[in-house]
């Protein structure tokens, strides 16, 4: 593949860690280690501790943003961000947009600047979505490429005894849900005692209210609070557990599934949005919103030995697939076809 000048858009970045945010820095480091030049083009001012093998121009001022689209082959925006992009329209540079997150409001409609990213999204040379979800939600031709995960930070680690069942990490914020594992385990407290027993890593402005939930239901000895966790300490708390809880009503992909899975954890997840591309065959997915089918759906697995040992065995080759590396391949390859089209 030859050597591309990349110029690589990302609304936000380190010290930011966001999903958009650790999915940009992934990406513009593979395509970086494959012998492109990158520059990263970002509003986040602050720089922080972490070095990057790439150059990054942080804030940039008009003069500079020009100048960058006119240095750039192709430009790719990693979820549409026309504030750093609309040179692009001027330099006649070609442009791959990646969209990762809803362009439309909760309420299904679309304000200015939703109308004004699709038009800039249709002048696009290629376009990739984060998952199916995405594609059919925003973009019914784009290319359905999932994320990468930080497999040098979330690992199983050999010999360490799953001695819990369930746990939950993400924001404590209404979207994820997180009331409906709560819910589960009092429904579980009947009926499995031994396994009604969860853990939630996280905080957010819904911890009040689910823990006064968890008193309600008298579930004060089943379910622990920890707060956030990061870096080594998450990932040995991880992999203290055999499932991971993720109730939420909607996420574009959801890498917490795969951070989960790399940690030895099987997902039982929403099927609404891009979770289920997130498991693949490695997990389970229910109705999205209904505690029954959640309940009905991890009973299943409590009770299915063998049905647990095959969606653990589809581990392997699930997050083979989503190797940053094999990720950032699928990438450069639009990239190249956009920088090659006419």
């Amino acid at each position: 593949m030859k050597s591309m000048n990349i110029l690589f858009l990302s609304h936000r970045f380190y010290p930011f860690t966001g999903g958009i945010e650790i999915n940009s820095e992934i990406l513009a480091t593979e395509f970086t280690r494959m012998g492109h030049q990158v520059w990263l083009l970002t509003w986040t001012k602050e720089e922080g501790e972490k070095k990057f093998e790439f150059e990054i121009i942080r804030n940039p001022s008009l003069k500079k943003l020009w100048e960058a689209h006119l240095w750039a082959e192709v430009v790719f925006e990693n979820n549409p961000c026309y504030r750093l992009s609309w040179p692009v329209h001027f330099t006649k540079r070609k442009n791959v947009v990646a969209i990762r997150t809803l362009i439309n409001r909760s309420n299904g409609k679309l304000g200015f600047q939703d109308k004004l990213k699709y038009r800039h999204i249709k002048r696009a040379d290629k376009v990739i979505a984060v998952s199916s979800a995405i594609r059919e939600a925003c973009w019914p031709d784009a290319e359905v490429i999932s994320n990468p995960y930080r497999h040098e930070i979330f690992k199983f680690i050999p010999n360490y005894e799953q001695r819990k069942d369930f746990v939950f990490l993400g924001r404590l914020v209404s979207q994820k849900r997180c009331e409906l594992n709560i819910q589960l385990m009092a429904k579980l407290k009947e009926s499995h005692p031994d396994r009604a027993n969860l853990t939630i890593i996280g905080s957010g402005p819904e911890l009040n209210t689910l823990t006064s939930l968890t008193k309600q239901q008298g579930l004060e000895n089943n379910i622990q609070f920890l707060g956030e966790l990061k870096g080594e300490c998450l990932v040995q708390e991880l992999n203290k557990y055999k499932f991971i809880l993720i109730p939420s009503d909607f996420e574009a992909f959801g890498n917490v599934a795969l951070e989960g899975i790399a940690c030895g954890n099987l997902p039982i997840v929403s099927n609404n949005g891009g979770l289920v591309d997130a498991v693949g065959d490695a997990g389970l997915s229910f109705q999205s919103s209904d505690l029954e089918s959640f309940y009905q759906t991890t009973v299943r697995v409590l009770e299915d030995s063998e049905l647990e040992m095959s969606l653990r065995n589809n581990a392997e080759a699930h997050l083979n697939f989503h190797q940053p590396h094999k990720v950032a391949q699928r990438y450069l390859k639009v990239l190249e076809m956009a920088a090659k089209s006419t």
